[in-house]
């Protein structure tokens, strides 16, 4: 049995059967999720507790509607078993995506399947941080109202921002929406009324990183770093199989990093930042509004398969200089895959390759040291999706529904 260890000022306690019982129940949950169909006694084999508590916390799950038995195998050896399966279909995670052009939210159910996909334009660059709650607000409130008209339970709501994100679900720093010092998730609660879930806020590439891991091609990779490809460039960086933070949760801003300091003006203020040189900005005309970045660059992409020397020209340098980025993380971080992400998922024929080559010229390690640059497989909807995941790993953490 999985027992948690609890301190106190007086040394170590015994820690309470309730929490040891929520944590086991965790286990099972993230067992089945990692391993269905599987038995109770594959339960009991891989995870130490014993089968009478197995079958006490299955049962409990199964109440709860977290898991389901979905029959008889005899592909076994031994008397045939019956097999358990993620059920969760009362329940739903909510993601929102908040950016410069647009805002996205997605809910899910436990199993991780796509309940619905909204994408609403958004005036990011010019709202103030009270019409972005407002909006954002409006957006859960629906979502929240399609979920009840299905009887689905919400387990809680994250929001993915470009900017820095405190441990306290603050916004100190979002230079392309102009915030500073936002307490959005207290504001965007009280902007609902206390729905009576979890209202979570991080930084968008973070939740990108975590998207990747649980629905994305690399499930099974360790060390991932996940760039956003918005009008912010940024990194969520996951290492030994966890999201790494850092001290305050600053960590990942790899946008702001110098590239060339005789390079164009960037949003923070500095000059020639990876996101000035690299970002989707690099490569529109300057100046162009949110509600016309869509527009300019699919007319970039309609001239880029024309052939025009002059958008070849410009997406081949951004290649270069997204691949001096990538190579400061290879250098750096040692990656087993580096992911792109956003608008790099749109302009990866022309930019991948050339980014790649420069990856691979400025690693300092032989061949990158075994870091491959990908593009996503999970396009414009990886921060919201990786915001409803961030739902779902409280869940697997041991944050679990009531019993009705």
């Amino acid at each position: 049995m999985i027992t948690p260890r609890t301190t106190s000022q007086n040394g170590p306690q015994p820690a309470d059967f309730t929490d040891v019982r929520a944590t086991n129940l965790a286990v099972v949950l993230r067992f089945v999720r990692e391993n269905s169909p599987c038995s109770r006694a594959d339960i009991a084999a891989s995870t130490g507790l014993n089968k009478a508590t197995v079958s006490s916390l299955v049962a409990d799950l199964i109440d709860r509607r977290l898991l389901r038995e979905t029959g008889l195998t005899e592909n076994r050896v031994g008397r045939p078993a019956t097999m358990l399966v993620l059920d969760g279909s009362p329940y739903a995670a909510i993601g929102i995506e908040v950016n410069v052009d647009y805002l996205t939210a997605v809910a899910v159910d436990l199993k991780g399947e796509e309940l619905l996909s909204w994408r609403r334009s958004f005036s990011g660059g010019t709202a103030s941080a009270a019409q972005a709650v407002a909006g954002m607000a409006a957006i859960a409130r629906r979502v929240v109202s399609r979920m009840a008209k299905e009887a689905r339970q919400v387990l809680g709501l994250t929001v993915a921002v470009p900017g820095l994100v405190d441990v306290n679900g603050s916004v100190r720093l979002a230079p392309n929406l102009g915030w500073r010092d936002v307490d959005l998730c207290g504001d965007l609660t009280k902007a609902m009324r206390d729905p009576g879930f979890p209202v979570m806020v991080d930084n968008d590439a973070n939740l990108g990183a975590l998207a990747e891991l649980r629905f994305g091609p690399h499930g099974g990779v360790n060390d991932l770093v996940y760039l956003t490809g918005e009008v912010g460039v940024g990194s969520g960086v996951i290492m030994d199989g966890r999201l790494r933070r850092g001290g305050q949760g600053y960590t990942g801003e790899i946008g702001h990093i110098e590239i060339d300091p005789g390079g164009p003006l960037c949003r923070c203020g500095r000059h020639g930042c990876l996101e000035a040189m690299a970002g989707i900005g690099a490569v529109l005309a300057p100046g162009v509004p949110p509600a016309e970045l869509e527009p300019e660059l699919d007319e970039v992409l309609r001239r880029a398969r024309a052939g025009d020397p002059e958008i070849l020209r410009i997406l081949d340098a951004v290649g270069h200089n997204l691949g001096k980025g990538v190579a400061i993380v290879a250098n750096t971080l040692n990656p087993e895959v580096i992911v792109l992400g956003g608008y790099f998922v749109t302009l990866a024929p022309w930019v991948h390759k050339r980014a790649e080559e420069e990856m691979f010229r400025r690693s300092i390690a032989p061949g990158g040291g075994g870091c491959r640059l990908v593009v996503s497989t999970l396009g414009h909807g990886a921060g919201a999706l990786g915001a409803a995941a961030r739902v779902l790993d409280s869940v697997d953490s041991g944050r679990l529904p009531a019993l009705t």
